[in-house]
């Protein structure tokens, strides 16, 4: 029974789920409380337009605090600009590769998600970092594997300083395709053997065709968390191909980056309306944890 609901709730969901430096360009950088996005009210279109009241003595005017649906808080581009300045020549390409995640599919801007906050945060004013976004919806490890062998993939990757991953939930999905009418823990779990040799495979060839570049698993998260968290089983599917992702980066020397406690705050609405991807929201919690991940990886060096 529970794994037919396993079943039901993932075909429902669709097919899909900066930089070496001498200093540091997002050194104290910190991505503000999450800020609702919500279109702004327009006025009545008979109501003609009258100036704004002063605001009485002695009483403050509120700032300004929700950005337009699709607009990158202007917080993050000032607190982003104040320390990209010292970025070093070495540290101006970053390339991320995977499926919808990286893609942004679920963003109300056409170039959103993580990938698209950053881009727009950091060249608000001035191209100083080149982003290559190569995500694909519905993109499988195998998929993602062959790939890699695209020439403007292989040639992104080449000159990247940081290759950003997002793979995996779509082979999850697979599973569930192949065998709907007798599912079993044991299908993920073969399918899991398989994945863990494919992205062991993806991570290589990404280190291949640049031994110097960093490298960076993004981790899934259960977007069924705030409507069934009594479904143990997809908490354990989640746990277990995050655990896998995570020992096979490591071992290969990448860094993995966690996101799935992220969404477990079922008090704000973090999915776009397919219930399914991140919305902005959700998107700017995955940046903000990026950012922290990159910036540790930095002072480290």
């Amino acid at each position: 029974m529970v794994m037919t609901i396993i079943t039901i709730l993932l075909l429902a969901a669709g097919t899909s789920w900066i930089l070496a430096a001498q200093k540091s360009p997002f050194e104290n950088v910190e991505i503000p409380q999450e800020e609702e996005f919500s279109p702004p009210e327009e006025p009545p279109e008979e109501e003609a337009a009258t100036e704004e009241e002063p605001p009485e003595e002695g009483m403050e005017q509120e700032e300004e605090t929700q950005p337009q649906q699709g607009q990158v808080s202007v917080r993050i581009k000032e607190e982003i600009q104040r320390a990209i300045h010292s970025l070093s020549p070495r540290s101006r390409h970053i390339t991320a590769v995977g499926d919808s995640l990286t893609q942004g599919v679920g963003a109300y801007h056409e170039e959103g998600g993580y990938v698209g906050i950053l881009d727009r945060a950091v060249n608000d004013r001035l191209p100083l970092v080149k982003f290559d976004n190569h995500g694909k919806r519905g993109n499988r490890s195998d998929q993602l594997l062959k790939r890699l062998e695209k020439p403007e993939i292989t040639e992104s990757i080449a000159q990247s300083d940081m290759v950003l991953i997002t793979i995996g939930a779509n082979d999850i999905m697979k599973v569930a395709k192949e065998n709907f009418t007798n599912l079993q823990m044991e299908n993920f779990n073969q399918e899991l053997r398989r994945y863990e040799d494919r992205l062991e495979s993806i991570i290589e060839t990404i280190q291949e065709i640049n031994p110097e570049t960093e490298v960076f698993l993004i981790g899934f998260y259960n977007p069924f968390e705030a409507y069934f968290q009594n479904v143990k089983e997809l908490e354990m599917i989640v746990q277990n191909w995050n655990t896998t992702g995570k020992e096979v980066v490591e071992e290969e020397g990448g860094t993995y980056i966690p996101i799935a406690d992220l969404f477990k705050d079922t008090d704000v609405h973090l999915f776009a309306e397919d219930n399914f991807h991140p919305n902005d929201l959700g998107y700017q919690r995955i940046a903000k944890r990026v950012l922290e991940y990159i910036t540790n990886v930095e002072e480290e060096e």
